[in-house]
């Protein structure tokens, strides 16, 4: 067993990896003029359920790289990006490990056994749209759908012309006015929210992101 900076790397049997589930948008998108898949006023089949389910939650989509964690007996026995497996003294991937280093001191691994899926974001991700100054490490369950619901969800008509407009113009960037610790003011101002994962109980998801609507690539 090899332990690094406080994350212990355990060589077993367990070196393949279930990939984060393919999350859908529950609209039906069409190629327009420009070449830009957009939402349409359509559900896809099987989806009716996040308009008339009152058990649905609106949870931030975090706009990173997918990074999942396997625990046992309470250590990371290993990690994935994706289903390639990121070993902890990778020199190409050191963020990885920096970033759930980073987690650890903030709690977000103390987690029960089993794979974890989450987003890195920080510094060589995606562009850094959450201007942080270190890579970090952000567990869906045991994070996001805890810290970042938009309870605005459901007060409002479910249909893609309202869901548009509170895209457009009511999305608070939750993640970041929490990890910098600023305002919903200040948020909009100078945060970024790529869009919405919306979950049931029951484990169904879809997602619904700003580049899916006609205003986006207009703007």
């Amino acid at each position: 067993m090899k332990e690094v900076k406080g994350i212990k790397v355990v060589d077993n049997s367990l070196n393949t990896s279930d990939d984060m589930p393919k999350i859908k948008s529950p609209f039906i998108r069409q190629e327009n003029d420009k070449g830009h898949y957009v939402a349409i006023d359509e559900i896809n089949e099987g989806y009716e359920w996040m308009f008339k389910d009152d058990n649905v939650r609106a949870i931030e989509k975090i706009d990173g790289t997918s990074v999942s964690v396997k625990i046992n007996n309470g250590n990371i026995i290993s990690v994935y990006n994706r289903t390639n497996r990121v070993p902890a003294l990778n020199k190409g991937k050191q963020y990885i490990t920096k970033g759930l280093l980073n987690s650890i001191k903030r709690n977000y691994l103390n987690l029960d056994d089993g794979q974890w899926f989450g987003e890195l974001v920080g510094p060589k991700v995606q562009g850094n749209p959450y201007d942080l100054n270190e890579p970090l490490w952000i567990p869906f369950k045991r994070y996001s759908q805890k810290h970042l619901e938009y309870n605005s969800w459901g007060k409002y008509p479910k249909n893609l012309k309202t869901i548009s407009r509170w895209f457009k113009e009511d999305l608070i960037p939750l993640f970041y006015a929490k990890i910098h610790g600023v305002s919903f003011d200040k948020a909009r101002k100078n945060g970024f929210v790529e869009g919405i994962v919306f979950t049931h109980k029951d484990g169904r998801m879809a997602k619904v992101r700003k580049d899916m609507f006609e205003w986006y690539y207009k703007e």
